[in-house]
């Protein structure tokens, strides 16, 4: 039987939830690159961080916070710690007003196993798009399916091409159902 995979999502439609921002460095300016936290490797050693609360409410066990980053609370990075290892990094950050530490997780591995015939629709850069640098690359992908046979043995990674996509194997969505992980929303690709 096929292992089966399943895109993690914020689940956004919590009523009175609290709305993260972009991460700061030490001195409260705004990383400069916050694209690196989903990148699909691992990030280099960072300074002290911290992400301000743009607008308050019930702090989620599972937030993106600005530029799609994953923050987690202290529970689920052991659970990911625990079952994920080799194909996560976690980085400390301070949540604004929060005295226990949150993590960035960062998903270190970047497979290249998006399957264009099962997904709804696949869009591609062109010439025409005057982006040369981009041709060939993914431009939009909707209803995302994925190849589950180039996954290997990774249970958190990114998807090439699309790294906005930040993917876990079932058993992971079923741990993090399991420990009642606020936050959380997948959708199986």
């Amino acid at each position: 039987m096929p292992r089966r995979y399943f895109r993690l999502l914020d689940d956004v439609i919590i009523p009175g939830r609290w709305e993260l921002g972009i991460p700061r460095d030490a001195q409260g300016d705004e990383v400069d690159d916050p694209w690196m936290f989903r990148e699909g490797q691992p990030v280099p050693p960072q300074q002290p961080l911290s992400i301000p609360v743009e607008h308050p409410g019930t702090p989620l066990d599972f937030s993106l916070a600005g530029f799609s980053t994953p923050v987690v609370h202290p529970r689920v990075a052991a659970l990911l710690s625990e079952l994920a290892a080799q194909d996560i990094q976690l980085v400390s950050v301070n949540v604004q007003g929060h005295a226990e530490p949150y993590f960035i997780l960062v998903a270190t591995r970047l497979i290249r196993c998006i399957d264009d015939a099962a997904s709804e629709e696949v869009i591609r850069w062109t010439p025409q798009d005057g982006r040369p640098d981009r041709v060939g690359q993914y431009r939009d992908v909707d209803g995302m399916r994925i190849d589950p046979t180039q996954v290997g043995d990774a249970r958190v990674f990114r998807t090439w091409g699309w790294s906005i996509a930040l993917i876990v194997s079932e058993d992971i969505k079923l741990a993090l159902e399991r420990i009642r992980a606020t936050g959380t929303r997948f959708t199986e690709v």
